[in-house]
């Protein structure tokens, strides 16, 4: 097999065996696992003989034969079973099982998790209820996976495309797994790129992590940057991942890349943001692409038991809506930066649109951009071309987060607009909805962009009709520019009042009559007595508003104050309750009356009129009142009593802070339309082809 793509369709080509035993959304429980064995075997095959013969020779000698055998293997792990893989699949159908059990367990602790993760065997128990271990065994012997036949870089594209089919074929969430390479790469870039004279440093040592680190593509591609730039460093990567699939493929590859394993040993199973597994430890660089838009329901308790305690924990500045928890991976990469005083992390995630401006002021999205943008962690935002994924065509942005800002960039976000033509290439063949990628070239330039921070900045292109273009993809803005303040405005309540026979009427329906009798709710007779008296009550104070003159009213206080008078004098003490059901009854909108006041003398408003506004955090609200809002509605007025009550965000000012980031309205350049006469013109032209075909028709 030649390349890559062969032995992909070969291992794929298992499916043709399994597919009336095992549904198609299940395929991935038998080719990742047997992929992955036999890319092991093929590694351990060389040293077979002499890993065999040493566990012989010192098993009965030696306490701990671990790294003797891993010595002899080379590796980090071993297997000690006689069996090769070929020599497995050439077993007696009936000793095929016993020995397939001998032979996993033959491994090192270490690969045996590995496999435990495949629930390895389950599958072999399934494939042998079906008679089909035989020749699924016989099919993956064919196939030559030894890293001299398939580079370990070619073995990953190799497991990134099974799993893209079996996403296929389950319809899953496009982030869920893995990012196409080209967008690795220009994440990796973006990190690196600040700090490539330090890279270039002989005897350097650097930490990458990947919180949701799938197969370790991100990983691994970040390490082979960093020792191309640099070959005398040390990288050291950690991850951790919630899948058991690709974090049995993550770990499985990282332990034949390395003898000594020590990467592998550091990719962590487990939920990130329930079960934080490198908790307390800080990093250089880290990558990761979180599932989009997928809820985090599993983990509530555990994240809202952290957001609830502060800064003690990774979400003090809130918690998104359930349904999506992107923002919650972002915070935690900010918890994990190395600090400052230690030269200080950056950062890359991709994310949707979702994290930009969903959530109004005050919600847990804004709370947390807020947090982001005030303690000026953004570096930059780059807004990529559609249709880069393979299970979606949707738009997707890399946010660059850091501690240690550059001088230049402090209380500034770089907004990159790297979504159109100039920096895509089409896909000669599309791969599902992936029908765009990103060319090395286009890669430098978008580097080279965030690099020179440069608003003025522009790139030439040349456009598929052959035209040449120029753009400016390039916005910086100081980070309050995202910011707003949603204030409150209100209006006054105005109501008249008047004691007609209609508007009496509603007063039989009103039920805070009901709370005069209230009491002796356990004694039935004193509870009917109760009643009895609450009705003779109300009847009373409809025979006392009858009587009075049905008059328009427009003052409430006044009004108020003689019906509380009028009752005094007829004897009818009636509690507050009653009195405002009476004002209720009598009262209708009116915007020609006074506005009502309580009884402290303070303007009530009309929730019906009331509405809200965006002030700019960098102008003042009551100058923002005075100019757009009070020409237009002069009774209308900022309710001051609605601020931020967050304690770990709000400052008590007047409205609540919100921050979005509208990456669309920066970018946006009017068209104008055309000229009328041009329209005009155009249509003339329609009638008159309309009128030539049906001369054609009646001729």
């Amino acid at each position: 097999m030649d390349n890559h793509s062969d032995i992909v369709s070969f291992l794929w080509g298992t499916a043709d065996l399994i597919r009336d035993s095992f549904k198609r959304g299940k395929y991935q429980d038998v080719i990742l696992p047997f992929t992955v064995l036999r890319r092991i075997d093929s590694v351990l095959e060389p040293t077979k003989n002499d890993v065999v013969d040493a566990y012989e020779q010192y098993e009965d000698e030696l306490d701990n034969l671990d790294p003797l055998l891993q010595q002899k293997a080379g590796y980090a792990f071993y297997n000690t079973s006689k069996f090769t893989f070929p020599e497995l699949a050439d077993s007696k159908p009936d000793e095929l099982r016993e020995n397939f059990e001998q032979y996993i367990g033959a491994f090192s602790d270490n690969m045996e998790d590995v496999l435990r993760k495949f629930d390895f065997r389950n599958t072999l128990d399934k494939l042998e209820r079906a008679d089909l271990l035989h020749s699924v065994a016989k099919q993956f012997a064919e196939v030559d996976l030894h890293p001299d036949t398939i580079s370990n870089e070619e073995m990953g594209v190799i497991f990134e495309e099974l799993i893209r089919k079996f996403n296929e074929a389950l319809d899953e969430n496009p982030g869920e797994h893995f990012t196409p390479r080209e967008v690795v790469q220009l994440m990796t870039e973006l990190v690196l790129s600040p700090d490539r004279d330090e890279l270039e440093q002989s005897g350097k040592v650097f930490t990458v992590y990947d919180p949701c680190c799938g197969t370790g593509g991100m990983l691994t591609t970040a390490r082979d940057r960093i020792n191309g730039i640099n070959e005398n460093t040390e990288v050291y990567l950690f991850g951790q991942e919630v899948n058991p699939e690709t974090y049995a493929i993550c770990k499985s590859d990282l332990y034949l890349k390395t003898e000594e394993g020590k990467d592998a040993e550091r990719i962590a199973f487990g939920s990130t943001l329930s079960d934080d597994a490198h908790r307390g430890t800080h990093f250089d660089y880290q990558l990761a692409n979180p599932p989009y838009g997928k809820d985090w329901r599993r983990d509530k308790k555990a994240v809202k038991d952290e957001s609830k305690r502060g800064t003690r924990g990774r979400f003090a500045a809130g918690t998104p809506r359930i349904s999506d928890g992107q923002l919650l991976f972002l915070q935690h990469m900010v918890d994990h930066l190395k600090p400052e005083a230690e030269g200080g992390g950056r950062a890359s995630i991709i994310m949707n649109g979702s994290p930009l401006f969903t959530g109004d002021a005050g919600s847990g999205e804004s709370n947390i951009r807020r947090w982001l943008l005030e303690e000026d962690y953004v570096e930059a935002i780059i807004a990529l071309p559609e249709q880069l994924f393979y299970n979606t065509g949707i738009a997707t942005y890399v946010w660059v987060v850091s501690n240690a800002k550059a001088p230049e960039r402090a209380g500034k976000v770089q907004l990159i607009d790297a979504s159109g033509e100039a920096f895509w290439t089409p896909m000669r063949k599309s791969l599902g909805d992936k029908r765009r990628e990103i060319a090395d070239e286009q890669i430098e330039t978008i580097t080279r962009l965030f690099q020179a921070f440069d608003e003025d900045a522009t790139v030439t292109y040349t456009t598929e009709e052959g035209d040449e273009e120029t753009v400016e993809p390039v916005k910086i803005y100081p980070t309050e520019h995202f910011g707003y303040r949603k204030i409150r405005v209100e209006r006054p309540l105005r109501l008249n009042l008047k004691p007609s026979a209609e508007r009496i009427e509603r007063l039989w329906d009103q039920k805070d009559f009901q709370k005069l009798a209230e009491s002796n709710k356990n004694d039935p007779d004193a509870r009917a007595t109760a009643i009895e008296e609450g009705q003779q009550i109300q009847r009373r104070i409809i025979e006392m508003l009858t009587d009075m003159p049905g008059e328009v009213h427009t003052d409430y206080a006044a009004f108020r104050d003689h019906l509380k008078q009028e009752l005094t004098a007829h004897g009818l003490n009636v509690n507050k309750p009653v009195r405002t059901a009476i004002l209720d009854a009598l009262s209708e909108k009116d915007p020609d009356a006074e506005p009502v006041r309580d009884t402290k003398n303070r303007i009530e408003s009309d929730t019906d009129l009331r509405d809200y506004e965006n002030v700019p955090l960098t102008e003042d609200v009551f100058d923002y009142f005075e100019r757009e809002v009070e020409p237009h509605v002069p009774d209308a007025y900022v309710d001051e009593d609605y601020t931020d009550d967050d304690e770990f965000l709000g400052d008590g000012d007047v409205g609540r802070v919100g921050y979005e980031i509208n990456f669309n309205r920066y970018f946006y350049e009017y068209t104008p339309p055309r000229d009328l006469d041009e329209i005009e013109e155009d249509l003339r032209e329609v009638q008159r082809d309309i009128v030539d075909m049906m001369e054609e028709v009646t001729a």
